[in-house]
């Protein structure tokens, strides 16, 4: 009885299958297939050129709808247009149209197409061989023979010309320049100034033009081998301002916008000669060939040259043309509609015709499907029950995962507040210190570093709390009805005093002078206490910060933080209020999160947080919170009020960071001058006072806040030793030490890079940015110190090896760093000059192409010995020489070492070596 039911089945799944075959098949009769297949490969010419033959032949096509066209583009590549071809004869065409790109290339692959009796139209271009069977296109030489001659005829007076051709060896530049001196030979008044190739492209004639300016004054004619070439010098020669005077011949004259018919009427060609494409000459001529009709096989094309007498006909004729397509288009779009409506007709025949039949098998099927519906049904119930089985197993892992955060929270929330009792402890005594006389005057400046390092580690940990408050309890907010204008107004005041000290204007406008709204005053002060705070960080000494409040248009209220410091880029502003981003150029450091916990504490009023910032310029937060209390749920509500809490204690964390503590010491008389001198550059103010403080014991102290002023402080001073932070203002640590070592004047310097970045990767890009050192913070005072005597002391050895290569009266090998190459050049120059009796530091510093300050600082740093007595030094030692020869005399020895008196010259050798110069010959004898 099964295998009964099965055949039944089979019967009636290959009774179906006919009857669909059937109306497939009506329907795809009902589809003309296309007589023949025409298979066209395009590799030359410029986009307009390429598109408006593709156009001409789409229009010649549109009269033999019943014909299949394959269109393959190479884009210029020969060995791309073979393959195309043999992928066209894969696909079955009937004809080959060709335009090849090059002729030898090309030559085998259609005499491979010709040879297996597939007709061949080669267009615009021949290839070697003469086995094809049609050619269309226009002659070359004609078209630069009729420039030539359009050119002589037209002007009487001396005509100078300058030819822009095409792609060298190509063949149409070669034709054209031979036609084109054709066509002026016997004009005696014309006369070729330049020729150039510009290889077909614009960008290259104007970069060949550029390059004769010259020869441009006396040129009145420029004639192009093609439009785009032309279009190329027209804009040099406006740009020169020299447009007026020079006619432009091109070739093409294409239609359509940015073809030579547009540039001849907007006067930006004077003519152009019309080269036709001959798109519809080759698909007209291949059904010719496929129809079995009489044809040509050598199809000429004729040109004419277009100017301003007749450039508005041709465009005329060419929009005539346009227009006459545009109905063909119409009419076989109805054609083709009346198809579909005939087809769409036969098959709802069919589909009435078989119904019936349908009908009955349907009938079969559905009592099939009732069987099986019933197997499918017990296949679904016993997946229903493992997928319930699965989402119990999920429920449970899920509940324990949330055991595991809940842990992990409880665990990150303890220790916090376990980090708040050891900082209370440390804040504490602190205070206490800080108030005893005594220990304020041997250790205040230490004891307030401490004291301000651990409020901003206390606001770290605050704001930590607070933002996991928020993530994970979905802290509810009080919200209670206050005057926002005296609340903001209460918390800017704790600022003020900040403003005053770092030279900022600090001002705070209303519209209002009381606006009552509804927010919670224990939360949204962690709002305006970041952003204000932010703002006096990022402005510069002598900037501004405006804090401003009013109501909007939407029953809003707007409290605007805008500052005219460093700014953001368009990048830093998308991600800014991103958990723990920091940008790289930010002058103080923080947890990243500040601004996230302000946008989430705004979030939970209701409100946004607007974000306008230009680099360099100004950075606006507004602050929008709704009107109202509409928006709060029930809860959210506070009864009674909540009062504003004491914005004192609240402020500290957020004030502490714009604390300046001085560590400039006064001192009564004079200090000891120190032998070496250090750069340090930190904008961290503390970090940067503590390493001033404790190095200017042992060196003289340079101070720089961010990299560009650690650049010009390195080149003015030239410090024995740079201690840069890398993440720094406007140039970061690793481009600073780039630049130092990369400038010969600097380059002798050894650089420490001192940061938080303590990764290996980091590290390794330290050094491979050419610093000396690398360390990392916490660091050891004892050890930084110990690294700065050591790269000094290395720097001394250096000196000592160059001060030892001077007595050479050679130079030195070939320079493998740029401290051997300025101690070579220095001396050679001096040792070419020894002789000049004239010559002196302002000699060096010409030939070296630095300043004096620079040459004498540089020479000190590697020779050890001012510029004067070295070039003395070197005088005096080819003096002994020359004396020890004995063939010249002293008198003659004293002008050739460029003394200019004898008497001077015995009495400096004198003071130098003990002995007058004769009593030294004697001495030798």
């Amino acid at each position: 009885m099964l295998l009964h039911t099965i055949n039944w089945v089979s019967y009636y799944r290959k009774l179906v299958f006919l009857i669909l075959l059937f109306i497939v098949s009506g329907c795809s009769n009902s589809k003309k297939k296309a007589d023949f297949t025409i298979g066209f490969s395009q590799c030359v010419g410029s986009d307009l050129w390429r598109k408006t033959m593709l156009q001409e032949m789409q229009m010649e096509l549109s009269l033999h709808p019943a014909a299949g066209f394959i269109y393959k583009d190479a884009g210029g590549n020969s060995n791309k247009q073979i393959s195309q071809v043999k992928e066209m004869l894969n696909q079955g065409i009937d004809l080959l149209i060709i335009s090849p790109n090059e002729a030898q290339p090309l030559t085998p692959i259609v005499e491979e197409v010709y040879s297996k009796g597939i007709p061949v139209v080669v267009l615009d271009r021949k290839t070697t061989s003469n086995q094809y069977t049609a050619y269309v296109g226009a002659d070359n030489y004609q078209l630069g023979r009729m420039a030539g001659e359009y050119i002589s005829t037209l002007s009487k007076v001396p005509v100078n010309v300058i030819e822009i051709m095409g792609l060298p060896g190509s063949s149409p530049a070669i034709e054209r320049e031979r036609g084109f001196k054709d066509g002026i030979a016997g004009h005696h008044h014309v006369k070729i100034e330049a020729k150039v190739f510009g290889d077909w492209l614009k960008n290259n004639a104007i970069e060949q033009l550029s390059q004769i300016k010259p020869q441009l004054s006396s040129v009145n004619y420029v004639f192009a081998h093609n439009d785009v070439m032309a279009s190329g010098a027209r804009f040099y020669l406006n740009k020169l301002n020299r447009s007026k005077n020079i006619k432009v011949i091109g070739v093409d004259a294409l239609p359509g916008q940015g073809g030579g018919l547009q540039m001849v009427a907007d006067g930006v060609l004077n003519a152009s000669l019309l080269y036709p494409t001959g798109g519809k000459e080759a698909i007209a001529t291949a059904f010719q060939i496929l129809s079995k009709s009489t044809f040509i096989k050598e199809n000429i094309l004729q040109s004419l040259v277009i100017d301003s007498s007749n450039v508005q006909l041709m465009k005329m004729q060419w929009s005539r043309i346009n227009s006459q397509q545009h109905d063909i288009d119409k009419q076989q779009s109805l054609l083709q509609e009346q198809r579909v409506i005939y087809n769409d007709q036969k098959i709802i025949l069919n589909i009435m015709v078989i119904t019936l039949v349908l009908a009955i098998i349907f009938g079969g099927l559905a009592f099939f499907s009732l069987v099986e519906n019933r197997k499918a049904n017990k296949s679904l119930e016993a997946k229903n029950e493992e997928i319930l089985a699965q989402r119990n197993q999920l429920v449970e892992m899920s509940a324990k995962a949330e055991v595991a955060n809940e842990a992990k929270f409880n665990f990150f929330t303890n220790i916090s507040h376990e980090f708040r009792t050891p900082l209370t402890l440390i804040l504490s005594p602190i205070d206490e210190m800080l108030k005893d006389e005594k220990l304020v005057k041997t250790s205040g400046k230490a004891l307030k570093i401490i004291h301000q390092n651990a409020f901003r580690l206390l606001s770290l940990v605050n704001e930590l709390l607070d933002y996991r408050k928020l993530e994970y309890d979905k802290q509810q907010i009080r919200v209670s009805e206050n005057d926002i204008v005296t609340y903001v107004r209460e918390i800017a005041e704790y600022f003020r005093h900040q403003a005053q000290r770092l030279n900022i204007n600090f001002i705070i406008t209303s519209e209002s002078k009381q606006i009552k709204l509804w927010f919670d005053p224990r939360m949204l002060d962690k709002v305006f206490f970041n952003l204000i705070a932010n703002a006096l960080k990022f402005t510069n000494e002598k900037g501004t910060v405006r804090i401003s409040i009013k109501q909007g248009n939407n029953q809003e209220v707007l409290v605007e933080i805008e500052d005219n410091g460093i700014g953001m880029t368009k990048d830093e502003t998308e991600r800014v209020f991103d958990q723990f981003y920091q940008a790289d150029h930010t002058p103080t450091l923080g947890s990243g999160i500040g601004l996230a916990l302000s946008k989430e504490i705004v979030a939970l009023h209701h409100g946004r947080i607007d974000l306008i910032s230009e680099r360099w310029k100004r950075t606006a937060f507004t602050v929008v919170l709704p009107a109202g209390n509409k928006h709060f749920n029930t809860a959210e509500i506070s009864r009674p009020e909540v009062s504003i809490p004491d914005l004192n204690e609240r402020s500290k964390p957020y004030t502490v960071d714009l604390e300046k503590i001085s560590s400039k010491t006064t001192s009564g008389g004079f200090s000891k001058p120190k032998e070496h001198s250090v750069l340090v550059v930190e904008d961290n103010p503390d970090l940067l006072n503590y390493l001033e403080e404790k190095l200017s014991e042992h060196y003289e102290i340079y101070t720089a806040v961010n990299g560009m002023s650690a650049l010009n402080e390195a080149i003015e001073r030239v410090p024995d030793l740079i201690i840069s932070d890398v993440v720094l203002p406007e140039l970061s640590g690793k481009g600073l030490c780039e630049k130092i070592k990369s400038d010969f004047r600097t380059s002798h310097i050894p650089l420490i890079l001192l940061t938080a970045q303590n990764s290996v990767e980091q590290q390794i890009s330290g050094i491979n940015a050419m610093a000396d050192a690398y360390m990392t913070k916490p660091f050891n005072l004892d050890y930084l110190i110990a690294r700065i005597q050591g790269l000094i002391k290395n720097r001394v050895k250096l000196k000592e090896h160059f001060t030892a290569a001077t007595d050479l009266t050679e130079k030195l090998p070939l320079p493998k760093t740029l401290d051997k190459k300025f101690v070579n050049d220095f001396i050679g120059i001096v040792e070419q000059n020894l002789s000049n009796e004239r010559f002196g530091v302002d000699e060096i510093c010409t030939l070296l192409g630095i300043s004096r300050v620079q040459v004498y600082r540089k020479v000190k740093a590697l020779l050890g010995c001012s510029v004067s007595d070295y070039i003395v030094n070197r005088r005096l030692k080819r003096a002994k020489q020359l004396l020890s020869n004995g063939e010249l005399t002293i008198a003659e020895i004293t002008y050739e070492i460029g003394f200019s008196n004898p008497n001077y010259f015995s009495t400096v050798f004198k003071s130098k070596y003990g002995c007058t110069p004769s009593e030294f010959r004697k001495q030798q004898c």
